[in-house]
């Protein structure tokens, strides 16, 4: 393994704030690690993954597999899949799932460039590996808050990415829903994906994770790791 995600002494402070998210962070995650971020609500958790993504100014050094976040961060998110908590979609919104998933892809092909037979290839896999593939034609603006959570999951692999980011994953599945998606999660896990990943509920903490970040006021409390029996 080597290191996949860096920070050192990494700070956030959103527009008109006086005080940072989140504060000195210093962290190494491994290449291959399934991590969980754990932590009251205003702890920073979103906050992390959105500086990890580069959607944040931050003070501080951040490297996604040996590449500098502030010299480098087109070319790192290309190799970044995430999926924020909340999704704004009208249900007028007139795209179909599989347009949107393909937007997954507009990183690696660019805006101006129009899908080939591979893009549509990765969209196919990853839709039916989530098994939304029956919904591809439908308006995503029609979707349940399941079904588009599944969506924007198979958006984020549709990227082919090196970090998935997943930001409260499991808020709108049900208890079947959660099951299946937390087996995909480990079998991607297994195949080699880093997944950070941010949930309130510890319970639904997948055993694959080996590693439990605990944030409280911005700052990292606990950093726990546990055996991986084979």
């Amino acid at each position: 393994m080597f290191p996949m995600v860096e920070l050192k002494d990494v700070s956030t402070v959103y527009e008109g704030e006086k005080f940072p998210s989140i504060r000195n962070i210093t962290l190494t995650i491994q290449q291959g690690e399934f991590v969980t971020i754990v932590g009251p609500n205003g702890a920073g958790k979103t906050t992390l993954l959105e500086t990890v993504n580069g959607l944040l100014p931050s003070d501080g050094s951040i490297a996604v597999n040996n590449k500098n976040l502030k010299t480098d961060g087109t070319l790192i998110r290309k190799g970044i899949g995430y999926v924020p908590q909340e999704f704004a979609c009208d249900s007028l919104t007139p795209f179909i799932v599989e347009d949107v998933v393909m937007m997954g892809r507009y990183g690696k092909m660019g805006l101006l460039r129009s899908p080939t037979k591979e893009d549509w290839t990765i969209v196919q896999g990853v839709m039916s590996f989530l098994s939304v593939d029956t919904l591809k034609h439908t308006p995503v603006g029609k979707l349940s808050g399941g079904q588009l959570q599944k969506v924007m999951i198979a958006r984020a692999l549709a990227v082919e990415p090196e970090v998935l980011l997943l930001d409260e994953p499991f808020s709108n599945l049900d208890m079947k829903s959660r099951s299946e998606l937390t087996e995909k999660l480990t079998a991607l896990n297994k195949k080699g994906l880093t997944i950070l990943m941010v949930i309130h509920d510890r319970a639904s903490i997948p055993s694959a994770c080996k590693r439990i970040i605990t944030l409280e006021q911005g700052e990292i409390v606990s950093d726990k790791k546990f055996k991986v029996i084979q």
